[in-house]
């Protein structure tokens, strides 16, 4: 089937937000109250005079300066041309990734403008790398991102000091920066006047070697992450469960994240997809569910909406009573209503304030690609649809689109009907061809007509799919590019994926922590380390992680950034070999209204959408 690149929403239930809600305002109000009382005394003992003269305090900052390690990068600056080499290629990187992060910038402020929906991703919170107060960055894996930002900040502000030695520039102080005991950064404070009697070159190569390092280190860290670790990680049988609904079977039944489902009934399921045909194939309402730590749970199953989209009408934790006027409380029963009735039926739901029928199509819901077959054929692009029929297969559910999308060939020309907004229309599409398959031209959604139904109330999590990003066996689905960059930008995409509202990935991932490494065994080359695997593939996913962000970050052409100080060379650069007067003025003048530019374009991202639109 075509990739599901389209976001879900798959709403939780409503308590579970007002819970987080209350944590994150107290830890943020510990933080503050922390941070307040920190700062008085860091400037009480240092107006008292109790701390040494290498100790600078300035407000909640503390810098800790020193002159040592300068011997051990005169040593590595000798072999200078080859490290003027090794910069000179990270210069380029870096002006590629610069120009790009710029036009990322105004791009994403004119959709914030156009589109002024606040979205979580770009809360102020979570822009803040603070683990446990930021939303995708759970406090479980800390000692990993704070490694992976002493590792950054050790090469990045380690390249600047070896290319300021290369290039004949006079060190200052190097040091560490601090917010209590938090590292803020590490820095190298070149000499002011030695830095300007370096030529051009020379400085920005300097100011783009701690960008190039963290790359390099990303490059390392995620090499061996989607190589030897993760090789040596296999999906655990049985259903992984990311979470169950309030007040569902499972729930009442202790069921929720973290748990696999290993049998029911006595009989063995190995997947969430045979724990479903498990589920379907067993009549009685009272099962008996198995999990992986040996507990047998007994529960009365219930039809829940464990998903939907945000224009459904219905909210995930409503129970599905009747379909068609038939009382319907399993996913058997459900799945046989729904192939006797036609292209549309009704629904009884259930939820805490109401009863009430609800129509939906019985297809599968999927948004059009501009410039698809579908498109192509008419289909309004970007827009939903539901499908019923391609060709003689009858689409029921996404799972039935699948595999009518499979069973055409490309060039075929084939009658679909779908329904837009209560239209019954037909289409005679041309199949294209993606990879030797057929090619349809659309993004899918779960289950039917955009809800996704359970009888235990769980959510499953794709174990298979989220080892498959980095590089281990399993089952992608064609959502993950094969390539060592694909994998890469998927790998920093994961830990805001269920933010983001991804359909192939539909819960966070923060590595492998402990509610995760149920899903996994060890097993392969590095199977001698036992669970320590897991620990070694976390700390490398965050220093990789943690390392790419600063680079990238670090790129964006705004002052004090390295970004910041390339623009400046380079256009100072240019603006020399230009017949214009005062060409300090010239210079100044585009670098502000670049840095100005990029400014805005970040306040207008994250503000915009709550406050000024």
């Amino acid at each position: 089937m075509e990739t599901p690149t389209v976001s879900r929403i798959a709403l939780q239930s409503g308590g579970d937000g007002v819970v987080d809600a209350v944590l994150a305002v107290d830890l943020l109000t510990v933080l503050l109250i922390g941070l307040l009382a920190y700062t008085v005394l860091a400037m009480t003992l240092d107006r008292e005079g109790y701390l040494p003269e290498w100790v600078h305090v300035s407000g909640p900052l503390l810098t800790l300066h020193t002159q040592r390690g300068k011997e051990l990068l005169d040593r590595m600056a000798r072999r200078k041309r080859f490290w003027r080499a090794w910069a000179n290629v990270g210069l380029g990187i870096t002006l590629v990734v610069l120009v790009l992060s710029f036009l990322f910038v105004v791009l994403a402020a004119i959709l914030a403008v156009q589109n002024p929906e606040p979205q979580q991703v770009t809360e102020p919170r979570n822009l803040v790398v603070i683990p446990g107060f930021n939303d995708f960055l759970p406090l479980s894996v800390a000692p990993e991102i704070v490694l992976g930002l002493l590792v950054g900040l050790v090469v990045h502000e380690g390249g600047h000091g070896l290319l300021c030695r290369v290039e004949g520039i006079e060190i200052k102080s190097m040091g560490l920066a601090l917010v209590s005991i938090v590292p803020l950064g590490a820095f190298v404070e070149p000499d002011e006047e030695s830095q300007r009697g370096a030529n051009r070159g020379g400085r920005a190569r300097m100011f783009a070697a701690g960008v190039t390092n963290n790359f390099l280190v990303t490059v390392l860290a995620f090499g061996l992450l989607f190589g030897p670790v993760t090789g040596s990680i296999a999906v655990a049988s049985g259903a992984a469960i990311g979470g169950s609904l309030s007040d569902s079977p499972a729930d009442g039944a202790g069921i929720g994240s973290g748990d696999r489902i290993v049998a029911v009934g006595g009989e063995p399921v190995d997947s969430g997809d045979e724990l479903r045909d498990a589920l379907a194939n067993e009549t009685d309402r009272t099962v008996t569910i198995e999990t992986a730590d040996g507990q047998e749970r007994r529960l009365e199953r219930r039809l829940l909406v464990t998903g939907a989209l945000v224009d459904s009408g219905v909210d995930p934790g409503s129970r599905i009573t009747h379909v068609e006027g038939v009382r319907t409380d399993t996913i058997g029963e459900f799945d046989r209503r729904l192939a006797a009735v036609g292209e549309r039926t009704t629904l009884t739901i259930e939820n805490d304030s109401a009863t009430y029928d609800h129509e939906i199509v019985v297809g599968g819901r999927v948004a059009v690609r501009p410039g698809g077959p579908l498109s192509s054929a008419g289909a309004p692009s970007g827009e939903d649809m539901t499908v019923v029929s391609i060709g003689e297969h009858r689409v029921r559910d996404n799972e039935d689109l699948g595999d009518a999308i499979d069973a055409q060939a490309p060039d075929d020309t084939v009658e679909l009907v779908a329904y837009r907004e209560g239209e019954r229309r037909t289409f005679d599409v041309r199949m294209g061809e993606s990879g030797g398959d057929a090619y349809l031209g659309v993004g899918g959604y779960s289950g039917v007509d955009g809800l996704t139904v359970d009888d235990l109330g769980v959510r499953y999590y794709p174990a298979d799919r989220y080892l498959a990003a980095l590089g281990g066996p399993g089952d992608d689905q064609g959502a993950v590019s094969d390539s060592f960059v694909g994998k890469t930008f998927t790998a920093v995409f994961l830990p805001i994926a269920g933010i983001a509202g991804s359909q192939s990935f539909p819960f966070n991932f923060a590595g492998f922590t402990d509610d995760v490494r149920t899903f996994y065994v060890v097993e392969g080359p590095l199977a001698f380390l036992g669970e320590w695997v897991f620990a070694l593939a976390t700390a490398l996913f965050w220093i990789g992680w943690v390392n790419i962000n600063l680079g990238f970050f670090n790129c964006i052409p705004a002052f004090p950034l390295d970004g910041g100080h390339i623009l400046r060379t380079g256009v100072e650069s240019v603006v020399s070999r230009l017949p214009v007067e005062q060409s300090h003025l010239a210079t100044k003048a585009i670098t502000i209204s670049v840095g100005l530019t990029m400014g805005l374009g970040l306040v207008i991202m994250v503000f915009g959408p709550r406050y000024l639109f």
